[in-house]
């Protein structure tokens, strides 16, 4: 399945992402791709939001490359930006652990990182940068 949306602001593109949190039932893994600025950030303080975990305790982990939160569900939030092996570093970082854990939402930023890492299950979300505050939110959920 593929869905788009059209935000105007960086609200809006929280606010989407906040519906998508609030609807997650079951474990689910996040693929986010954008350019720097595109508003990767502020899409997952949305869905940190929807697992009531407060979007101010939610920053991008560049430097630490994974933050985990506590909500409803555990939320695992990933920067690969700094990333360049793959497959040894993300296995240091747990990533399988956390990707099988029974109660996890897992967002990746920066997934082309991920090498010949397979994520089966996942939605890859693409924010593109449409000028001023619009951007064009892509949803494509893979089985």
């Amino acid at each position: 399945m593929h869905e788009e949306f059209i935000t105007h602001s960086a609200e809006e593109t929280f606010e989407l992402a906040y519906s998508i949190g609030e609807a997650i039932t079951s474990p689910t893994v996040f693929l986010l791709e954008g350019d720097l600025g595109a508003g990767k950030t502020v899409f997952a303080k949305g869905i940190a939001a929807g697992l009531d975990i407060d979007p101010a305790e939610v920053n991008s982990p560049t430097f630490t490359l994974v933050n985990q939160h506590e909500g409803r569900m555990r939320f695992y939030h990933l920067d690969l930006y700094r990333i360049e092996g793959g497959g040894d570093e993300l296995f240091e970082l747990g990533l399988q652990e956390m990707l099988n854990e029974p109660n996890a939402v897992v967002l990746i930023e920066w997934p082309e990182r991920l090498g010949a890492v397979a994520i089966p299950q996942a939605v890859q979300v693409t924010i593109n940068d449409l000028g001023g505050d619009e951007r064009r939110l892509s949803l494509c959920y893979t089985t």
